[in-house]
């Protein structure tokens, strides 16, 4: 049978290394945004029969642009439609602290082994993989085939490991900034910063899943806010129920939380109805009110200094020139808001945290950004279109302010973490690009035209014309002063370095 070996170097001990590969999250950390999702996380960590599923995309570009297709169409008309393969892993051979191997149970190979192997290297650790897999109806094709096929195999497999080595390195070298590693926390008995439990609502979101992830990496213990109409809480499996729509939130579920992190929401994708409109803003205001009040009413009975993370959007500040009523061409968290509907939005939804505030809550806003992410947004609806050479600019001259899918969730974890943040911080990286750069940046590392304009009808069938003029056709050139200035370091201030990491290109 074949077999893969690969080989990296982390400039981390071999202790805090193999320990975050047993926190939760490291699975949904670890895979590919471009290979696929994590569909379940390990049952019981690494221990043997511990297991997995993973949803596998088809290899390549096309297989990623498939499954962006199949989200985008799904998505709009709630039909269960997918691009990817199921594949359940199960673990198998454990050793702590020195290696590990899971083996699959249904998927789409043959059968499949893959043994990982930590080890000294000086201060840091090599990590060795070995993979031992068989294809299935390869077997029946001659020498020369097989040949061609297991190099376009290993190939996107390379793809996937380099991802995960520069995955690895980025969150262990902001566990550490934080004091997240292992070897940081033992003999203290505190997570990161001394934060034990975070509650995340908007947890099985995109940006929601990552977010989770990382407070697992860093050690703390993540409690989800689920919509139940049982009302019972379920804090044994990290559970806490909630209704924002009938207003029911039971403030002792919150009783242990030290933070919470607030992104729930209507989604805002969709025409801009009547009846859209009004979901996108209920579902903001009420959902922020109940959990900033709930917390304001533990604060005011045991004050112990919680912290309240509440999403925004960059959409505060107006969609161009004309809906804002000073001149500035960039746009900074001194700014007020903007004259359209998403300014109004944000304005209420960032006023709703107000009851926290109030009760001394810490409570930091977080304005994101356009979103990179190829699982959803912009990224993923232009990818297909490139894909195929049909790409081009949505837009000419107009500003987007972007950021990877990685830095806004370890953003949005960064204040979460440090005491002194507060107020509003824009979640954007730290150079934004016109529409033509954008479409000139991706076209390059796709290796694709840039050619075809995105004619203006086209976001107007999908979101309507006010839909269209606020969100695809914005103009905000957005700065990120007040994210560096509060001591977050961007893995991905540009633009290409960002689109390469999470493209796998």
């Amino acid at each position: 049978m074949p077999v893969l070996s690969y080989e990296s170097h982390l400039p981390f001990a071999r202790e805090d290394v193999f320990s975050w590969y047993e926190r939760p999250g490291a699975l949904v950390r670890l895979h590919p945004p471009f290979a696929g999702r994590v569909v379940d996380e390990p049952t019981d960590g690494l221990k043997p029969g511990s297991e997995s599923t993973l949803g596998i995309n088809l290899p390549g570009l096309l297989g990623t642009s498939l499954s962006a297709i199949a989200d985008l169409l799904g998505n709009a008309t709630s039909l269960p439609l997918r691009s990817w393969v199921r594949w359940r892993a199960r673990h198998t051979d454990y050793q702590p602290g020195r290696s590990m191997t899971d083996e699959m149970l249904s998927g789409p190979a043959k059968s499949w082994r893959h043994e990982r192997h930590f080890e000294d290297d000086g201060a840091g650790t090599v990590l060795r993989e070995t993979l031992t897999y068989q294809l299935p109806v390869t077997g029946r094709l001659p020498g020369a085939g097989q040949d061609v096929i297991h190099r376009q195999f290993e190939t996107e497999l390379r793809r996937i490991f380099d991802f995960r080595t520069r995955q690895t390195t980025a969150d262990l070298a902001f566990h550490q900034s934080h004091h997240g590693l292992d070897s940081q926390q033992k003999g203290s008995g505190t997570a990161a910063a001394g934060l034990g439990v975070v509650a995340v609502s908007g947890a099985s979101g995109m940006i929601g899943r990552q977010v989770c992830a990382l407070l697992g990496g860093a050690g703390i213990e993540v409690r989800t806010l689920v919509r139940s109409t049982s009302g019972a809480a379920d804090s044994a499996r990290g559970k806490i129920s909630w209704d924002p729509d009938a207003g029911r939130l039971d403030p002792a579920d919150l009783r242990e939380v030290d933070a919470v992190i607030h992104l729930a929401g209507h989604p805002l994708m969709g025409r801009f109805t009547d009846k859209h409109k009004k979901a996108v803003l209920d579902s903001r205001v009420e959902g922020t009110t109940l959990i900033a009040e709930a917390l304001a009413a533990l604060e005011r009975e045991d004050s112990r200094g919680r912290a309240l993370v509440s999403g925004s959007a960059i959409g505060f500040y107006g969609a161009s020139a004309e809906h804002r009523e000073h001149g500035h061409q960039i746009l900074t968290e001194e700014h007020g808001p903007g004259t359209d509907f998403l300014a109004d939005v944000c304005r209420q939804w960032e006023e709703a945290t107000s009851p926290a505030q109030e009760a001394g809550v810490r409570t930091a806003l977080i304005r994101t950004g356009i979103v990179q992410s190829p699982l959803g947004g912009v990224l993923a609806q232009m990818l297909p279109l490139f894909a195929v050479g049909a790409g081009g600019p949505l837009g000419d001259d107009q500003y987007q302010s972007w950021i990877s899918i990685d830095d806004i969730a370890s953003l949005i974890v960064h204040l979460a973490l440090s005491p002194g943040a507060e107020g509003p911080v824009n979640g954007v990286a730290p150079e934004p690009v016109t529409a033509k750069e954008y479409a000139r940046t991706l076209a390059a590392v796709l290796r694709r035209p840039s050619a075809i304009p995105v004619p203006a009808f086209g976001p107007q069938l999908l979101l309507g014309k006010q839909g269209a003029k606020e969100l695809a056709q914005a103009d905000q050139r957005v700065s990120a002063e007040k994210a560096l200035g509060a001591g977050y370091a961007f893995r991905h201030p540009a633009l290409p370095e960002a689109l390469h990491h999470l493209l796998g290109r």
